[in-house]
């Protein structure tokens, strides 16, 4: 199964992790879903929209899409509703130089990894930040 692949090749974060990763402002949390997703079930308040059939085009930095929050010098955090997306655009952000890895002791100086948000705990409070979803610091 290419999602259980996927999911073998990346580490996944807690909320705690997540949290801690985003108060040391050297990560980009990217939101991957649709954005018809995030009308109806609303979004982490500071991610960055950019849905997967999109993701290659902005992490890219020869295209005229690129976005400038694909920084290879920051840690990706990549969200998605289940974690499946999630894992496969870090593989094909792999495939394109970035690092996998959570360890800060790789050689690289990226890492690019998902957060399965629909089963952590997130901001709450209000329908902007995922409550519906359990997502609440």
């Amino acid at each position: 199964d290419l999602v259980k692949e996927a999911k073998s090749q990346i580490d996944n974060l807690t909320p705690a992790e997540v949290k801690e990763e985003l108060a040391k402002g050297n990560a980009t949390l990217i939101d991957i879903r649709e954005a018809e997703e995030l009308k109806v079930n609303g979004r982490i308040e500071g991610s960055i929209l950019a849905p997967r059939g999109m993701l290659e085009f902005y992490a890219d930095e020869t295209t005229p899409y690129h976005k400038p929050e694909f920084d290879r010098n920051k840690k990706l955090i990549l969200q998605c509703a289940s974690g499946g997306r999630s894992a496969l655009a870090a593989v094909a952000l792999k495939q394109m130089g970035y690092t996998l890895s959570f360890d800060d002791r790789t050689s690289g100086p990226i890492n690019a990894i998902y957060f399965d948000w629909k089963h952590g705990s997130f901001w709450g409070g209000s329908s902007n930040h995922g409550e519906d979803y359990g997502i609440g610091w």
